[in-house]
């Protein structure tokens, strides 16, 4: 290789990378215009799949159901129920073949 080629070739390559990285930022697979769970802006369904999810929280509370019919697209298997803490929060969780409940309550400080 020519002396002179080299820093020819490390140029034209530190180009080529720049512009694919500059596409990759262009490329992420969402239109421009849009929604943004952050601004509130969920879609009807977020969790999509065969699964009905309702979910409900106030301060110090959080409360989660899932119910798959038939218990298809559950993400759990069997029946449980469990009780722990979490740091200052108290977490119960139920699970059946075709349901799955949890419940989150934390103390105020």
């Amino acid at each position: 290789m020519h002396p002179r080629a080299f820093p020819l070739l490390l140029a034209a390559s530190l180009f080529l990378l720049g512009q694919h990285a500059a596409q990759a930022d262009d490329d992420d697979m969402r239109p421009r215009g849009s929604k943004r769970w952050w601004r509130g802006e969920l879609p009807a369904d977020p969790w999509g799949g065969p699964c009905d999810v309702k979910t409900d929280s106030k301060r110090g509370e959080y409360k989660r159901e899932i119910k798959c019919k038939d218990g298809i697209g559950a993400a759990w298997r069997g029946e449980w129920k469990t009780e722990f803490r979490d740091g200052p929060c108290l977490v119960k969780q139920e699970a059946k073949r075709d349901e799955f409940k949890e419940e989150i309550k934390c103390e105020g400080r």
